[in-house]
């Protein structure tokens, strides 16, 4: 099952009020689960390079099947990515960053949401929360 366009719609939306609440400018990205880009938005004013980090972190959190900020661990010092942060290859970008959340809809991937461009990447990932809740009600 692929998130649809309706859902991804409205991932953003959700993920976009999160943001203003919080009065962060961020870029929202939408993946199918094939981590082909469904839905984008880019809040006015948000740094030009959360484009392609947002993208990233959504493309990372499905490919490795897990919430980035759960690699938080592995990109220390002496850890199996320490030094792969980053790596901006367009849509295929490793970006093990927190900000990147699994998308699930009755327990199933459907896709992911990268957020960036807040002043953390831990507020990315707090932006990105209401927008699971949202689909798992759905």
């Amino acid at each position: 099952m692929n998130i649809t366009l309706e859902q991804a719609e409205k991932a953003i939306a959700v993920a976009k009020k999160a943001s203003q609440e919080r009065d962060e400018l961020t870029a929202l990205a939408v993946v199918d689960t094939g981590g082909n880009l469904i839905a984008f938005a880019r809040m006015d004013g948000a740094y030009i390079m959360s484009i392609d980090t947002a993208l990233g972190k959504a493309y990372t959190a499905l490919a490795l099947n897990i919430d980035t900020i759960d690699l938080n661990s592995y990109i220390q010092p002496g850890q199996v990515l320490f030094g792969a942060g980053l790596t901006l290859q367009q849509s295929r970008s490793l970006v093990p960053y927190a900000g990147g959340v699994l998308l699930r809809c009755k327990g199933e991937v459907i896709g992911a949401l990268g957020v960036s461009g807040a002043r953390t990447a831990q507020a990315d990932h707090e932006i990105a929360l209401p927008a699971l809740t949202e689909l798992e009600q759905s």
